[in-house]
């Protein structure tokens, strides 16, 4: 996913409609002004700069308007905010080429500047051609037209301007350039769309266009479907494993949730909202305060739609063969070793395991782990097990390979000193906050903040899930010690990855972990809250029960249809710079050259 991310930053918005309609007023009247007043003087330059500023604008707004409205009426990406944006960028760049040809002019006479211009209308046609080609979902013939109508109308202006100076380029001239450029605007677009599209045919099967149109719907207006309807043709079928314990006591008291598909690949898109999905669902049905923490899987099983996510809760919600089992527990137990940390604590015959590499980087762990896990709980006759993955720092890039190894010992030696440790009764207690300052933006899914206490004996514990993706680092650390001093004798804390954070923001993440951009006093004093809201609604646990519910066939995006996700857009920017300048260079020099010759 690595290659995918970086790309994060080079995301943009766009200015607000008050501000494109100011920057379009300094283009249109700067630039005018500029290229009259130094080609012509003051006396003749002010009233041709102004006519020509005035006009261009007035032609741009009508027809932002009109393309807006009538032309890409029904178009979902095309307002006239990002209309108005498009025509801007495309002005810039047509009066770009006139300040070279006022440079020119100064030296060789002012139809260099006419030559200059032209060919800055011909840069604004391609613009806009791929623009609108590569983004909009509707037919080619209103693409044509939202493409063609701006550069022919705004031609007008320049063409009054030059016919009031003796028009040193003849009408007839113009017109044939005229002509010759929509030519060459069309057969380079087209060969540079059609180059980038066959790079998405010959790694994906879709056209590279067509992930870009699906994606910008969501970047852009938060629409999901188009962009799951292409990952549910990409998708394979899997079956997919959630375990779930439940505790209870004259009703029930909490729920812990691991499902084992990953919560991406990001925003609404897939199963992003799965924990918090889960979390609303389960709490509704059960009527106790349901937790979701991470599973030992990555991005491989990322749900291809909402949809898939909703199959997913549905099967946990028809699952009545809870295995029960006596209401006694193990003792919280850690074990570390210099590269890992597992904490376990056994419920009955039900095993609950977490591992984190903090302070270094916990990123998704390999199924591996849990298979490692289960039959090590099988040998101590534990019969069901929860396998966590904290996911809790981030501090640059993890080895797995190498911290396999120690995650396999530490899980070992840990299950191994539960297991032997006398079960008494426990009591146990749950609770949620919802932080309303903390935003998507931030990093807060909408899950909020989970607690939920246990108390064996006299050893008081807490585990706290937060809805984030991963956790800055050296957070978890401060997170404990805090919950140490509010007199917890042992605690963890996790995320659940929820993706619904991701590709919200502009960074080289796409995201904020859990307290990059948000206070840290205050996301310990809501931690703390839970904690001890979840402390004050002890009660002893009568009854413990665990289930594997297996979903069939679900659609998930698979390991190698991921790899070439990922990888295509590396290829495509990579193919899109190879090709750039070949192709507008040789049409730019067909259009100066035929500008030398008329």
């Amino acid at each position: 996913m690595d290659n995918a991310v970086k790309h994060y930053s080079s995301l943009f918005k766009l200015p607000s409609y008050r501000r494109v309609i100011t920057f379009m007023v300094v283009t249109c009247f700067g630039g005018a002004l500029i290229s009259t007043l130094a080609l012509f003087g003051f006396s003749d330059g002010l009233p041709r700069g102004l006519f020509l500023g005035s006009s261009l604008f007035l032609v741009n707004f009508i027809l932002d308007c009109a393309v807006s409205m009538l032309v890409m009426r029904g178009d979902p990406i095309f307002s006239f905010r990002r209309t108005a944006a498009v025509s801007l960028v495309c002005m810039i760049f047509w009066l770009f080429f006139g300040f070279i040809g006022i440079g020119v002019a100064s030296s060789y006479g002012v139809l260099w500047w006419i030559r200059l211009s032209l060919l800055g209308y011909s840069t604004m046609l391609i613009l806009r051609l791929i623009v609108f080609n590569t983004t909009s979902r509707m037919g080619q013939g209103r693409i044509l037209v939202a493409a063609f109508l701006q550069p022919f109308l705004c031609i007008i202006p320049f063409l009054a301007l030059w016919a009031s100076i003796g028009y040193p380029l003849s009408p007839q001239a113009t017109m044939l350039f005229i002509a010759f450029s929509t030519g060459v605007a069309l057969f380079s677009s087209f060969l540079f769309i059609s180059l980038l599209n066959r790079v998405g045919k010959q790694t994906l099967g879709v056209p590279s266009f067509a992930l870009l149109k699906v994606f910008l719907l969501n970047w852009v207006l938060d629409l999901n479907a188009p962009f799951e309807e292409l990952l549910e043709k990409l998708g394979e079928d899997q079956d997919v494993e959630v375990s779930l314990m439940k505790f209870g006591s004259t009703k029930p008291k909490a729920a812990i949730v691991v499902p084992s598909v990953h919560p991406g690949p990001f925003k609404n898109i897939g199963s992003s909202a799965l924990p918090s999905m889960i979390k609303a669902s389960l709490e509704k049905e059960f009527n106790c305060t349901v937790c979701v923490p991470h599973g030992l899987f990555g991005h491989e099983l990322d749900l291809a739609s909402q949809a898939q996510s909703q199959r997913i809760i549905d099967g946990i919600l028809k699952m009545k063969d809870y295995e029960p089992s006596e209401a006694r527990a193990s003792p919280f137990v850690v074990t570390s070793n210099s590269a890992a940390t597992a904490c376990c604590q056994v419920f009955g015959k039900f095993t609950f395991i977490s591992f984190t590499l903090a302070p270094e980087t916990t990123e998704d762990f390999p199924k591996e782990l849990g298979m490692h896990v289960q039959r090590e709980a099988a040998r101590h006759g534990l019969a069901c097990s929860a396998v966590v993955n904290a996911h809790n720092s981030i501090n640059g890039v993890a080895d797995m390979q190498k911290a396999m190894e120690s995650l396999e010992t530490v899980a070992t030696a840990c299950l191994e000193k539960a297991a032997s440790l006398k079960r008494q009764p426990f009591d146990i207690g749950a609770a949620t906050i919802l932080p309303k300052e903390f935003l998507l933006s931030d990093g807060m899914g909408p899950g909020g903040i989970t607690a939920v206490a246990v108390r064996v004996g006299e050893q008081k514990t807490v585990y706290v899930v937060i809805d984030g993706n991963n956790m800055a680092c050296g957070l978890r650390e401060q997170i404990l010690q805090a919950l140490r001093e509010a007199g917890f004798n042992e605690a963890e804390v996790f995320t659940t990855d929820t993706h619904v954070v991701n590709a919200v923001i502009l960074n080289d993440r796409g995201y904020h972990p859990v307290g990059e951009a948000m206070n840290h006093d205050k996301l310990i004093g809501y931690i703390k809250e839970a904690a001890l809201a979840a402390l004050a609604k002890l009660e002893e646990v009568e009854d413990v029960s665990c289930c594997k519910v297996i979903v069939p066939k679900a659609k998930v995006i698979g390991a190698k249809q991921l790899e070439t996700l990922c990888l295509l857009t590396d290829k495509a920017i990579l193919r899109a710079k190879r090709i750039s300048a070949p192709i507008f260079g040789l049409a730019g020099l067909a259009l100066m050259l035929f500008l030398l010759l008329v």
